[in-house]
């Protein structure tokens, strides 16, 4: 038959044989048991591990053993970073039972965010059928601090530039940070210019293929803001080529994010002697302009620094879109662009006479301090947390 110059009929003869068929007991073999999950919902609390429990019930006793498999699946919430990916669970319904529980471990932080949901999927019963086979976890946010707003928008640069070639590179996937590469550096010292902040891993998270370092207001080792710094020391060090961060920044009176570079002989001729090129450095009172910087000099009695800035247009301040950062490394010269716009170079001659350290190796450091000489302290403007979000590292040569 064709059926499709013969719908009508096809149709007809397919009710006739349903409504003939409707009123037949059930084959022995189909099971009559069915299985329902039920959603659930829960705040995500201040202390990873909390679970969201998620009711799975049969409309009956089971009469043998009922099995099935569930696992999770991301939602507006994700695995490793919202809640504990469950791919290979299993229940197990004994004879006389009708009612069993999920537990998915939830993961917590202080950051203000959306509320979030994933799903639970049931699979592969053996026993009895599906009728309810997805649950919604809704994860209810429970932080009052700023909200985590990653930009959607801004500056970008491509991976590949004509007579160049990409050495290194860090995008910032995955759940955590790239210790091959990075290492923290912790403590609350002052750094040397009367910091405010304690240093430590906790502030530092990768979230959606960005870095976020996170300066906070809180007590912790004698110091009343906590934040990260991270450097590729002993592990990533370059001596010239092209640079490009991507980074959005935080604002504030007292917040001093920063993309910087040290000598890799810091350990033996101590700074500045080793020199330090500044990529990027912001006061957060002033949210549209960064530093483009260099510091040199014999000894701490003999530190100079010079450089200029880069403001934008308009008052937009640089936490409003991605930005790239990007410096042009080259033997006697390096020259500082803000979304491939030049706005600042030095030579040998720039110096005046000092020693020029610049054409040796130097390793990054990816840091927020709060307070300090240079910012000042924070005030009652300030809110927190605020976050410098990187969303790549890239090197050329």
């Amino acid at each position: 038959m064709n059926i499709k110059k013969n719908l009508p009929l096809f149709l007809a003869l397919a009710l006739f044989t349903f409504s003939c068929k409707k009123d037949e007991p059930a084959p022995n073999n189909q099971p009559s048991i069915t299985i329902s999950i039920a959603d659930a919902t829960l705040a995500e609390g201040d202390v990873s591990g909390t679970a969201l429990v998620f009711k799975v019930t049969l409309n009956q006793a089971a009469t043998s053993n009922i099995i099935l498999d569930y696992a999770t699946l991301n939602g507006s919430a994700a695995a490793g970073q919202d809640y504990v990916a469950k791919t290979d669970g299993q229940l197990i319904f004994s004879v006389g039972e009708t009612e069993k529980n999920i537990s998915i471990a939830l993961i917590s932080d202080k950051v203000k965010e959306s509320d979030e949901t994933f799903e639970v999927l049931l699979l592969n019963p053996v026993g009895a059928t599906l009728s309810r086979a997805r649950a919604t976890g809704k994860i209810l946010n429970d932080d009052n601090s700023n909200q985590l707003v990653i930009p959607t928008t801004g500056y970008t640069t491509p991976l590949t530039y004509p007579g160049l070639n990409l050495v290194w590179s860090d995008e910032f996937e995955g759940t955590a940070l790239n210790t091959a590469a990075w290492t923290f550096e912790t403590g609350a010292s002052g750094w040397g210019n009367n910091e405010l902040q304690n240093y430590r891993p906790d502030n530092t998270s990768l979230v959606s293929g960005n870095l976020v370092i996170e300066a906070r207001q809180e007590n912790v080792g004698g110091a009343a803001y906590t934040s990260s710094r991270i450097v590729t020391k002993g592990k990533k060090e370059f001596k010239f080529g092209r640079i490009d961060i991507r980074a959005a920044l935080p604002t504030g009176k007292g917040i001093w994010p920063a993309l910087w570079m040290l000598g890799s002989n810091i350990d033996q001729v101590s700074w500045p002697a080793c020199g330090e090129i500044d990529i990027m450095e912001l006061i957060g009172s002033i949210p549209n302009q960064v530093n483009g910087t260099i510091h040199f000099g014999a000894n701490t009695a003999d530190h100079k620094f010079t450089g200029t800035t880069y403001t934008l247009t308009g008052n937009t301040p640089f936490s409003d879109a991605f930005h790239v950062f990007s410096l042009l490394w080259e033997q006697n010269r390096i020259r500082w662009y803000v979304d491939d716009v030049l706005y600042y170079e030095i030579t040998p001659a720039t110096l005046n006479g000092s020693a020029y350290p610049f054409n040796a190796p130097q390793f990054f450091i990816f840091n927020v301090a709060v307070g300090g000489n240079w910012p000042g302290s924070p005030d009652a403007t300030t809110s927190f947390p605020q976050r410098m979000i990187v969303d790549y590292v890239r090197v050329f040569q």
